[in-house]
């Protein structure tokens, strides 16, 4: 699925952002009305392109290993997209929202869609990075994404979508980039182990916020991070996985090229953030640091190895 052809010096300087920091109940229909809300309520606020946080219409149900939840995925377009593209039409604003994508029987995917101002489905981006930790058990579920790393023009410009635990990887932010994204998007699920949180958390937290801040700066981009908030067992209509659960950290958050944080949501409460981008501040930092004009393209050969033994 192609980006839409647009006249891109037709687009503003400068624009508002809003990024939805929400909780999720186990009831997925009133998680999907929750999100819709806030969604209404960061419009009203002047955001013009709006993301929501990973699989935001159930708890997050990758704590466990359970072939019923593959009835939780659907077809793209469907119901729910649907649903999107007739709220960014009538908003007129730029939606990115995260869904458990069903491609095939057994093909499943964590998908990313951007819908424009005028409700059309830009694009999809399927999750490229799957992890397979303790109560994140993603390979499971997802199939590792096929479409590559992506950049669409929007309503409001350029913009690039990554998901959740590609956050850790400078390579798809860098390709992302490279193809004329100005704003990167990580809508994610992360949180605590409530045994670790103690020795670990704070450090955790920081690494989480250090290395999306480090993509503004390597890039010359703005990065918007939009997580959940609360604790949760992946309770899906009653039926909750085994063990401690995770309290997932909020501190959803929009840094500027320079790494500067513009908004920052705390770590336990439902928050709409709203930013603003300015094209031409990113065009005055990359002049100054110019890392993209500086790069030895014919040396990184090797990047393309697991490892150089």
């Amino acid at each position: 699925m192609k980006s839409k052809r647009k006249n891109l010096a037709l687009t503003p300087d400068k624009y508002i952002v809003g990024l939805v920091q929400m909780s999720a109940t186990p009831d997925p229909e009133k998680n999907l009305q929750h999100a819709l809300d806030l969604v209404r309520e960061a419009a009203a606020r002047g955001a013009q392109i709006i993301c929501l946080p990973e699989l935001f219409q159930t708890q997050y149900f990758c704590q466990r290993e359970d072939a019923a939840l593959f009835d939780l995925a659907e077809p793209i377009p469907g119901a729910t997209t649907a649903k999107l593209s007739a709220l960014a039409k009538e908003l007129h604003i730029v939606l990115i929202v995260s869904l458990f994508e069903r491609r095939a029987a057994g093909v499943y995917h964590n998908t990313a869609t951007t819908f424009d101002a005028d409700g059309s489905l830009l694009g999809l981006y399927r999750k490229m990075h799957i992890p397979d930790d303790p109560l994140y058990y993603e390979k499971y579920y997802f199939t590792p994404g096929d479409l590559g790393f992506r950049a669409l023009n929007t309503n409001v410009g350029r913009v690039g979508t990554l998901v959740c635990w590609d956050q850790w990887y400078p390579e798809g932010a860098r390709l992302t980039a490279l193809q004329g994204a100005h704003l990167l998007f990580y809508p994610t699920a992360i949180g605590w182990h409530p045994g670790e949180k103690a020795e670990f958390g704070e450090a955790q937290h920081d690494a989480w916020r250090t290395i999306q801040r480090s993509h503004a700066i390597a890039n010359g981009v703005y990065v918007a991070v939009v997580n959940r908030v609360g604790f949760e067992t992946g309770d899906v209509r009653g039926k909750s996985a085994p063990g401690a659960g995770l309290e997932f950290w909020g501190g959803s958050f929009l840094c500027d090229p320079f790494g500067r944080v513009i908004a920052e949501a705390s770590h336990d409460k439902e928050e709409i953030l709203i930013g603003e981008i300015d094209l031409k501040a990113l065009e005055e930092v990359r002049r100054n640091w110019p890392f993209l004009r500086d790069r030895r393209i014919d040396a990184y050969g090797g990047i393309t190895s697991r490892l150089i033994d």
